[in-house]
């Protein structure tokens, strides 16, 4: 086997490989022979046909067979001698030539070489926070506004009153479908309606009547719709305000304290505010840690592996919105709206690889039975869920990849000066909320 390659562009190769005829004759004989033995031919018993009249019925098939067989095979074996890593299937050029031994060109992307950075001086920032007693009231503040209860006014709506009307809308003085409905509760500045339709029911009280001149925004679900004016005549037939429960005893037992102690309660809720910063605390590091790696090991990734795993993650996007309740037809995406979360997720995911080889880390088993009892401990039944977990392979093993990315940034963690910077913990909280590295 004859094997060239050459560098086209980036981490693109294009390799020539040429087989010669012996070898494919060779193999064409071998499963002729093979097949002689079972083979029905009309005329002869089974296994009793002449080879030279197997050849002359299927000689032409199986060298097809062979060739096609020997291309997948050969390109393996070349890379192999080339000590090529291809990153995706190759594609095979149209100046595949099979009558006189074997000739094609394959062409293919490589793995990157990647070379971990040093990080003597590298310096992440961890931001931490203390929990205080203003921020355990403002947090049973936003638990009462979550158990709000409504009552009946007498008195003109205001932002946060919830409204029930009956509504008829009309585009150019005709009724359209859907635009019509009765008892139909709106809360007052909840943005769920349409731009103006909630501002529109400020000021009035039951029993008043109003119409509403707006206007459906350009990306209106149903496209018919879209951009359109329309009218809206609306019958107020209830205004209600938000009451509040009051910090009780009746208020701690609904939040799980059976004897209805309000500092135990709040000890409980500040537990668990605390459970969430340091979860928040350890996410923020490892994007941190992850943006450094990134930065360090700037290299091109492979199309092919960018191209999957831009697919994959629009996969998961349809499912998860679909089991938000969206229609299938109503979701319209495209893998390019994934491809540089994909490339930042491949590069990652190489990136770490190399760290993996070069310093034989392996996941810890102690580490993931810890991860999954963690998992399992707010249920009633942990013992149950343990179970769950080891008793199927493919849920254990997604904790164990989760255990495995934790180890890869316990070990660069290691290697980097971690600083410390107190915030506040509002502010740490933020979704938008990031440490930085330098």
């Amino acid at each position: 086997m004859q094997v060239s390659v050459e560098t086209t562009q980036g981490l693109e190769r294009r390799m020539m490989v040429e087989i010669n005829e012996e070898r494919i004759a060779e193999a064409v004989e071998t499963r002729l022979k093979s097949m002689a033995k079972t083979t029905k031919i009309k005329g002869f018993r089974a296994g009793k046909v002449p080879f030279k009249v197997v050849k002359q019925h299927y000689g032409s098939q199986v060298r097809q067979e062979i060739v096609s067989d020997l291309v997948q095979t050969t390109f393996y074996e070349a890379v192999t001698q080339e000590k090529l890593r291809p990153a995706g299937g190759p594609t095979i050029g149209n100046d595949l030539v099979a009558t006189d031994g074997l000739k094609y060109t394959a062409t293919f992307e490589v793995y990157p070489e990647i070379e971990i950075a040093s990080f003597e001086g590298v310096t992440l920032e961890k931001q931490t926070a203390e929990i205080t007693d203003a921020d355990v009231d403002e947090m049973i503040e936003t638990i009462r506004k979550q158990n709000k209860t409504w009552e009946a006014v007498d008195r003109a709506s205001e932002d946060g009153d919830q409204v029930t009307v009956d509504f008829a809308g009309s585009i150019e003085g005709e009724a359209f479908e859907g635009g019509t409905g009765t008892d139909m509760v709106v809360e007052i500045g909840a943005g769920r309606m349409i731009a103006g339709f909630e501002d529109g029911l400020k000021g009035l009280k039951k029993g008043d009547e109003s119409t509403l001149s707006l206007t459906f925004p350009d990306n209106y679900s149903q496209k018919e719709l879209a951009g359109k004016p329309v009218e809206f005549k609306i019958t107020v037939k209830k205004v209600e305000q938000t009451v509040l429960p009051e910090v009780d005893e009746d208020f701690a037992k609904k939040m799980g304290v059976t004897d209805g102690n309000i500092e135990q309660m709040k000890k409980d809720i500040r537990e668990n505010m605390q459970r969430e910063l340091d979860a928040k605390i350890k996410t923020n590091l490892k994007q941190v840690a992850m943006d450094k790696l990134i930065e360090l090991h700037q290299m091109e990734v492979p199309s092919a592996l960018v191209e999957q795993e831009s697919a994959t993650l629009m996969q998961q996007m349809q499912q998860n919105l679909t089991s938000q309740g969206m229609n299938q037809g109503d979701i319209q995406l495209s893998p390019d709206m994934f491809k540089d979360q994909a490339s930042r997720r491949v590069s990652l995911g190489l990136i770490m690889a190399e760290i993996v080889k070069e310093n034989d880390i392996k996941v810890d088993d102690q580490k993931v039975r810890a991860k999954v009892e963690e998992i399992a401990e707010p249920y009633d039944q942990p013992e149950q869920v343990i179970s769950w977990y080891y008793g199927d392979k493919q849920r254990l093993n997604e904790v164990e990849s989760l255990v495995f990315e934790e180890q890869i940034i316990e070990w660069l963690l290691s290697k980097v000066t971690v600083d410390e910077k107190a915030v506040d913990f509002k502010e740490l909280m933020q979704p938008a909320g990031k440490a930085t590295a330098t």
